[in-house]
């Protein structure tokens, strides 16, 4: 894993167009069916849009039914962070980034095999960066 990135506020304000802002750093969603990623099947790998961190591969991408992209598991272990969150009124396990700590979404327990697990995400939070091209690293 890379080192962690810190911005303020403010600079992540700078930074992101304001529906990434929105998402990764005030935990919003997106209304489901209207992220880009919903229906893509490209090869490649999907990075967090605040950082660049290499989140999940095209591969372990299924579809779910729930109208945002669904991935059986991580990149890495350390490629996102996982919190309990009881907003809302649920209780559910958020994703988060595991190098600048912006919000991606929430895990289930009720994917496919292998994992078993959903980790429904909100397109707006990744890029997808195609099979082949480097990954670029946000710097601070």
């Amino acid at each position: 894993m890379v080192d962690k990135l810190t911005l303020s506020d403010e600079e992540w304000r700078k930074r992101l167009k304001p529906e990434e802002y929105e998402v990764l750093r005030k935990h919003g969603t997106e209304y489901p069916w209207s992220g880009c990623f919903v229906g893509t099947k490209e090869p490649g790998t999907y990075v967090c849009a605040g950082c660049g961190n290499p989140l999940f591969r095209a591969g372990v991408k299924f579809e779910s039914g729930t109208g945002w992209p669904s991935f059986t598991q991580p990149l890495q272990p350390d490629a996102v962070t996982e919190y309990h969150d009881r907003s809302h009124g649920m209780v559910r396990t958020e994703v988060r980034c595991g190098r600048c700590d912006g919000h991606l979404g929430h895990v289930f327990p009720d994917g496919p095999p292998p994992t078993g697990l959903r980790y429904c995400m909100n397109s707006v939070a990744m890029k997808h960066v195609p099979e082949g091209q480097p990954f670029e690293l946000v710097k601070a």
